[in-house]
């Protein structure tokens, strides 16, 4: 049986999260591509200011005892190739996990191809042909062993690493340093004047697209909230649609999980705020581009389950937690945002 209280508060935060991802225009693979393509550091800016909201709002929250810490555990191996791998699926699929989920809710055909290849590719690394690849890369023993802490630490609720745990030091003193350091580098101005969105207080909302500051902040309490309503985790897209797709193989509902209705949540939310923007059209591009978009969604599922998580997972969820899983699997996740993009469109 489906947990319904499970099954409503994914839908209401994932309704939530689409419509403001669709309004931001949020997705990584722009934020980190663009900063390479076209010196523009715009969404790169409401990426910082997402994780300073979340990790403030984390570990606030684990503080009061409402929630404990769960970072990823740290395969080093598995974070390194799995990031790796993302990276390039992103810019092949012209989307990150999150961006091209939401798209789907504008009507991109492509996105939705992206999609099916991200499913399909999940799956047959998790339990499929590649499976051998996983298990090689996630060992029980041996160097590729997973690395755990003897002492957690206040507020983490397994023996995963975070920066933290692995100083022995209280986890506000890296709250504050790295928040600080995000701030200042938020402050610091490139490319002129931010264009001022003009208009009444409804068109700001639902008619024009949002600042990026806006969009740091409304990512990040939809990200507390998540984490409030589940316990267990922040936002994940990549995690919900293995759950949707494996359902569907299986005709097994207990494969459904919280992720599962909070993507299709985000579909449903980016289609009603594209639709009131008048910003929904049924939209497909030419084969070749959807033969690419379809490899790009099957690498990204493919990286996504040798790395643990996706995107949202690694960046937006994990890196607030300090886990250390997901600062490297994160950082690999942008160094092959960059060589795949460095490739595709830079080089000749």
């Amino acid at each position: 049986m489906i947990d319904t209280s499970l099954m409503i508060s994914g839908l209401v935060v994932g309704i939530i999260f689409g419509f403001v991802l669709q309004r931001g225009r949020f997705c990584m693979n722009s934020a980190f591509r663009d900063i390479i393509l076209m010196k523009e550091y715009t969404l790169l800016k409401a990426v910082g200011l997402a994780i300073v909201v979340q990790m403030i709002g984390f570990h606030l929250m684990a503080t009061m005892g409402y929630i404990q810490l769960y970072p990823k555990t740290v395969y080093w191996g598995a974070m390194i190739v799995g990031g790796f791998v993302f990276g390039v699926g992103m810019v092949l699929a012209a989307g990150c996990a999150s961006g091209t989920t939401y798209r789907v809710g504008e009507g991109m055909m492509g996105s939705f191809v992206a999609l099916l290849g991200l499913m399909i590719g999940g799956v047959i690394t998790s339990g499929g042909a590649l499976m051998e690849l996983k298990s090689y890369l996630q060992p029980t023993e041996g160097f590729l062993k997973a690395i755990t802490a003897d002492n957690p630490g206040p507020y983490v609720g397994n023996s995963n690493l975070t920066l933290a745990n692995v100083f022995g030091l209280n986890p506000w003193i890296f709250v504050i340093i790295i928040s600080i350091i995000i701030m200042a580098v938020l402050t610091w101005k490139r490319g002129g004047e931010e264009t001022k969105v003009e208009g009444t207080l409804y068109e700001k909302i639902f008619k024009k697209g949002w600042n990026w500051w806006i969009t740091g902040i409304a990512i990040g309490i939809v990200g507390i909230i998540a984490f409030l309503a589940l316990k267990k985790y922040a936002l994940g897209i990549s995690g919900g649609w293995f759950g949707f797709l494996d359902a569907l193989i299986t005709g097994n509902p207990e494969k459904l999980n919280w992720f599962t209705f909070l993507v299709i949540g985000v579909v449903i939310g980016a289609a009603v705020a594209a639709g009131i923007a008048g910003e929904f059209k049924l939209r497909a591009p030419n084969a070749r581009r959807l033969l690419q978009q379809f490899i790009g969604g099957l690498v990204m599922g493919i990286g996504a389950v040798i790395g643990t998580a996706c995107n949202i997972g690694h960046i937006l969820s994990g890196i607030p937690q300090l886990a250390l899983s997901s600062i490297l699997g994160g950082a690999f996740i942008i160094l092959g945002c960059w060589v795949a993009a460095y490739i595709m469109f830079l080089r000749g």
